[in-house]
């Protein structure tokens, strides 16, 4: 599974610094979730990128092959 997050930001003409203001999070975090390089997320951080980003789960993930 991997983030679709900068899609729906490009989708929403929305910017990485928008969201990073939005959800508060320490950079370091925030910039590993941005770049799916995290093997876990808080269920209110996900729950908080929903609300900012007006999608539900299903819209912030997409399924890979990692061949």
């Amino acid at each position: 599974m991997k983030l679709r997050l900068l899609e729906i930001l490009s989708e929403k003409g929305k910017t990485k610094y928008w969201l990073y203001n939005q959800l508060g999070l320490s950079y370091q975090n925030f910039n590993n979730i941005v770049n799916n390089k995290t093997t876990a997320i808080k269920f209110e951080n996900l729950k908080a990128l929903c609300d900012i980003l007006e999608c539900t789960p299903n819209d912030l993930f997409e399924e890979y092959c990692n061949k």
